[in-house]
């Protein structure tokens, strides 16, 4: 059990640090990675000129059973949003903010697929 767990962690740490790249890639400024509130994480907070965007990261290893991004559900979005408020209220931000899912399928060659605005 504990191998499979350890596989399960691996392979999400994966696919954060891939979806971390690629947004860098894309322009965004990375300003943390698994800020935790209570019993809510979100996965990436990275910023974009006046954006600021919370990001849900879900790797898996094929799409055999599904896409990534299925696996986001009515829960997860609630606790994602109250980390978001919390996180908004530190640090202050003044400006716009968006929730993306970032869905990644470490297949060979991996894809990335980017969610912009997915709660909407």
């Amino acid at each position: 059990m504990a191998s499979q767990t350890n596989a399960h962690i691996r392979t999400g740490q994966a696919g954060e640090n891939r979806a971390a790249a690629y947004l860098q890639e894309q322009g965004y400024t990375i300003l943390r990675q698994n800020y935790r509130h209570r019993r809510a994480e979100v996965d990436i907070i990275a910023q974009k000129e006046n954006l600021l965007v919370f990001v849900e990261v879900k790797t898996r290893g094929t799409d055999r059973y599904g896409y990534p991004e299925e696996a986001v559900d009515f829960r997860k979005e609630a606790l994602l949003l109250n980390a978001a408020d919390a996180y908004i209220e530190e640090s202050g931000w003044q400006h716009e903010a968006r929730f993306d899912i970032i869905a990644v399928t470490l297949t060979v060659p991996a894809t990335v697929h980017h969610i912009e605005d997915a709660f909407h």
